[in-house]
């Protein structure tokens, strides 16, 4: 039987190169990871997006940088030092070998699955500002991608000066370039009360952390200790607004008083970043104990992806684990020592990754946030900001505006009745609004729209599905996206743009593209 020349049966991927273990991550868990899999005897390629690109943070990706990026991010050699001088542990694996690519973005991996039967084994996608985009094959694979911030809309959030807490860390910690100097910290989980102790060894002022609920959602201890460093906590509030000027935030609003800052950070939920492992076909399920949505693990942090690991923040975040760097170390090895034994160089580790213990109910924590802050707003204000789809044109399942088509309400259907049967799906009112489409790729709005249908429907957090993520996970430019191919891929190119030419059979399809071919449309295959 022949092969239709435009499919990818016998066409060639140009891969660059080859490691034995990828660990995508140079934090705690990835540097772990790299130490212990170099000690072990294999070939380690370490990468890390850090420093990124500073177009790239003007998307609010991978974090939500809120436009407090200092100038200095425009020098990728200073930030690169400092990320050194942050990270020592960097500076040794470099000394010892390993080969470690920092600025450069794994946009994503690539396992043999039903449609992807023709790729070479495992496969993962790098790009950065020197080579651009190019492939490179791998054996094992750990991803220590960490985590990044929730979202959360109010009236005046898409202004600069409002930015993720975890944004704020990494600016401050990581590149020394945090243009803030006084902050109010929204949310008082465990992680943003341990950020607001962290920012002030910066040197960063908080003002205060405002709590949408009667009490702190921290430990006592912990809370106490903000209380001790002099930092007002605020219950029982949401933000109304803010108060700006032409540099950005100038003030908070609350319900009887307004409160001076030059940054709000968002601290009301730490994610799990999973882009590269959902993209992939990874299994994940969403943990109450765990953050959210995180990868199903086997043995030796073994996602449903035979090869591909997981470990640190990607894999769960719960308090133990952001106060203490070590659990995320432990996984690390974990992970590397499985992946040694994998490749035959050790005997299967015995450990056991370290476990959460029980934990509040976060679903309804992050419900309360947005019914507080997005629900109850004083004005109507876009939850998605690439695409300004506000959160009634969300539970309205409005058309984009750009459309100009008819506003019709959907006040008296349920969404279940408007997007079919089981729970609402975000990917459906993705498609149907754009929210969540723009180039951030939802991350300022994911767990809002989530968190919005549950609310309409009264449903947990965990009932309502993970919007899915598609590769490439990170912004990159066409000159970046553009590899060396196979030349029988070129020569079929328009194939590949989904000109309907490609549904006529293979053997009765013109050699050349015309218009005129166009117009006499020939049966179709399954006809």
């Amino acid at each position: 039987m022949n092969t239709d020349p435009r499919s990818v049966a016998g066409k060639r991927l140009e891969i660059a190169e080859r490691t034995q273990i990828l660990i995508v991550g140079a934090g705690p868990a990835g540097i772990a990871a790299a130490r212990h899999a170099h000690q072990g005897g294999a070939q380690v390629m370490l990468v890390d997006e850090h420093p990124v690109p500073f177009e790239t943070m003007g998307e609010s990706v991978p974090q939500i940088w809120g436009g407090r990026m200092g100038g200095s991010v425009r020098n990728r050699n200073a930030m690169t030092e400092r990320m050194l001088e942050a990270r020592p542990d960097l500076a040794e694996l470099f000394e010892a070998g390993v080969d470690i690519r920092l600025g450069t973005a794994c946009w994503g991996l690539f396992a043999n699955q039903p449609n992807l039967g023709w790729i070479p084994g495992l496969v993962a996608g790098l790009a950065d500002e020197e080579q651009g985009s190019h492939l490179v094959g791998f054996d094992q694979a750990i991803v220590a991608t960490g985590r990044r911030d929730m979202g959360l809309a109010f009236p005046g959030w898409d202004l600069p000066g409002v930015l993720g807490a975890g944004a704020a860390l990494v600016l401050a910690r990581l590149y020394n370039a945090l243009d803030s100097r006084r902050a109010i910290m929204l949310g008082s989980t465990p992680e943003a009360l341990l950020a607001v102790l962290d920012l002030m060894s910066a040197g960063v002022a908080i003002a205060a952390v405002v709590e949408q609920a009667a009490a702190p959602a921290a430990p006592e201890d912990l809370v106490a200790r903000i209380r001790a460093a002099g930092v007002e906590i605020v219950t029982g509030e949401a933000p109304r607004g803010v108060t700006s000027d032409a540099d950005g935030v100038t003030g908070l609003v609350l319900r009887n008083r307004t409160i001076a800052c030059d940054s709000v950070l968002l601290g009301v939920g730490a994610v799990p970043m999973i882009d590269l492992l959902h993209a992939a076909g990874a299994r994940c399920a969403f943990g109450n104990d765990r953050g959210g949505f995180v990868p199903l693990l086997g043995a030796g942090g073994e996602t449903s992806l035979p090869g591909i690991r997981a470990a640190g923040d990607c894999a769960g975040i719960w308090p133990a684990k952001s106060s203490d760097p070590a659990l995320a170390v432990a996984e690390g090895r974990l992970a590397a020592g499985a992946a040694l034994a994998a490749l035959g160089l050790a005997t299967a580790p015995a450990d056991v990754a370290p476990q959460p213990g029980p934990a509040a109910d976060l679903g309804e924590y992050r419900k309360a946030w947005v019914r507080a802050s997005v629900v109850e707003a004083v004005a109507e204000m876009p939850v998605c900001q690439c695409e300004e789809v506000t959160a009634r044109e969300i539970l309205d399942v409005s058309p984009p505006r750009y459309l100009n088509a008819p506003h019709l309400p959907n006040l008296t259907r349920s969404l279940t009745e408007i997007l079919g049967e089981g729970p609402p799906d975000p990917d459906q009112i993705k498609r149907l609004t754009r929210a969540g489409m723009g180039p951030c790729q939802g991350r300022r709005c994911r767990e809002q729209i989530q968190a919005l249908l549950a609310l309409q429907e009264d449903l947990s957090l965990g009932v309502v599905p993970l919007a899915g993520y598609r590769s490439p996970v990170r912004p990159i430019s066409l000159a970046a996206a553009a590899m060396p191919e196979d030349p029988a891929i070129a020569a079929a190119w328009d194939s590949w743009f989904g000109m309907p030419r490609q549904w006529i059979p293979f053997w009765d399809v013109e050699e050349h593209y015309t218009v005129a071919a166009l117009a006499t449309e020939k049966e179709h295959v399954s006809e």
